[in-house]
């Protein structure tokens, strides 16, 4: 019985490696393509309304690349 619980233990911490993992490399993604996704995003939102999406693009490109590594910290 002993062993059961043990790889009942050894599985959960598995799995949050795992989940740990796929969060550094989902802001390590974030962070490298920070700038590529806002203007994305902006170009849809300027698809759906022009006067919203202009708004959109312009705060895309004055996003930093300083503001991008600090969202990444957090």
């Amino acid at each position: 019985m002993k062993t059961k619980k043990n790889k009942k233990g050894q599985t959960m911490l598995e799995y949050i490696i795992i989940v740990a993992l796929i969060a550094i490399s989902l802001i390590a993604v974030f962070t490298y393509f920070g700038r590529a996704t806002a203007k994305k995003v902006a170009g849809a939102t300027e698809a759906i309304s022009e006067e919203e999406g202009s708004k959109a693009r312009e705060a895309a490109d004055n996003i930093s690349e300083d503001t991008i590594k600090k969202l990444g910290e957090n």
